[in-house]
């Protein structure tokens, strides 16, 4: 696993998940159900939880979500995170109904006073508030004394809030400065950690629909990652939110800074291509959807590239005209004709698979 050197940030406990210090890089999502459907709700979070989300967040926008909220925390299988705007009596009554922690803005929960109290609730319910400043809801005196909205004037709402938190003896604090430009929200996570230690969740804001959003989200995140900031991700895309969710680990994955199902290596095809890669390849990325064992799988389309690639995953497929062999752990385990090389892939990585659940290596 590669090691990038990230910056040493603070421990935040969310529930039972650590975010910070030397922990893991977390995966966060957002439910895109009615709160006040319990059972939908609960529902997606499952889905969720077994794609691999380990925080979710939750919209709080009035009384009635509250009572929804309080049972959806009851059966929730990961630490639930209230989603408050405007009203910070809402953000007083999500942590009294179990919040793991709460997101709000709090640029627009209605003044410094308001924000004492909140952070009153927080201490006496132990909940830890993650000051949320996105480009699309900035305090007017900064965007007037900065121009606009610019990763300056982010940042500098971030700043005064931490510190304002900490004047009042409040610091289970986790930060995020997201916007919608890629370019502006490096800008502001690079200036961000190197004036706090607090965690900071990374995320590009209304990144967009499933594929645009992807890129976006693959850029920013990852860049962040790479250079080592950042201690928990959402991607935020106009899709269903698992989306969201397998696309976190898929960056991670590429990074190399978490392990968690398959990774899959295939060539982009070319006029050398001896089999029907395009199709074999989208049916075992299918076919091992559900896999959560880290296991690297290469399914190689002709001689050239093929043989090493699949010699150096932990299966993999290289094809010859009509035929593949098929390689376990760097060795040739049999040839394969076309039409059985899914099933044949398949059947050797569910084994493998169930052999690491069994050894507890997943």
């Amino acid at each position: 696993m590669r090691e990038f050197v990230r910056k040493r940030t603070r421990v935040v406990m969310v529930g039972d998940v650590a975010i910070g210090g030397d922990n893991p890089v977390v995966v966060q999502s957002m439910t895109s159900t009615k709160t006040e459907d319990i059972e939908g709700t609960l529902e997606q979070i499952g889905r969720l939880y077994d794609a691999g989300c380990e925080l979710i967040r939750v919209a709080v926008p009035n009384f009635k979500a509250v009572e929804a909220f309080r049972e959806i925390v009851r059966s929730s299988p990961i630490p639930v995170i209230a989603d408050i705007h405007f009203n910070y009596k809402l953000a007083i009554a999500a942590m009294e109904a179990g919040a793991s922690k709460i997101r709000i803005n709090p640029g627009n929960i209605g003044g410094y006073d308001k924000v004492k109290e909140v952070i009153s609730a927080a201490k006496s319910n132990d909940v830890p508030i993650r000051i949320g400043v996105n480009s699309g809801s900035l305090e007017l005196d900064l965007i007037d004394k900065h121009g606009g909205v610019t990763p300056e004037a982010m940042v500098e709402s971030a700043v005064r809030w931490v510190r304002f938190f900490e004047e009042q003896g409040f610091d289970k604090i986790v930060v995020s400065v997201k916007g919608s430009s890629v370019p502006a929200t490096l800008r502001a996570y690079r200036m961000i950690s190197d004036k706090i230690d607090y965690p900071l969740h990374l995320g590009i804001t209304e990144a967009g629909p499933a594929w645009t959003g992807t890129i976006k989200s693959a850029v920013g995140i990852g860049t962040l990652l790479a250079e080592g900031i950042g201690d928990t991700i959402r991607v935020s895309l106009t899709a269903d939110p698992v989306e969201e969710v397998k696309v976190a680990w898929e960056i991670l994955k590429s990074l190399e800074l978490r392990s968690r199902g398959i990774m899959l290596i295939s060539c982009p095809t070319c006029a050398r291509t001896r089999i029907d890669l395009m199709d074999i390849v989208g049916e075992i990325e299918r076919r091992l959807s559900n896999i959560k064992a880290p296991i690297r799988v290469a399914v190689m389309g002709c001689e050239v590239n093929g043989p090493g690639e699949a010699r150096d995953a932990d299966i993999g497929i290289a094809a010859g005209p009509g035929f593949g062999l098929l390689f376990k752990k760097g060795k040739v385990v049999r040839k394969v004709p076309e039409s059985d090389i899914v099933d044949e892939l398949v059947a050797e990585v569910e084994k493998m698979a169930a052999e690491m659940e069994s050894d507890n290596t997943v």
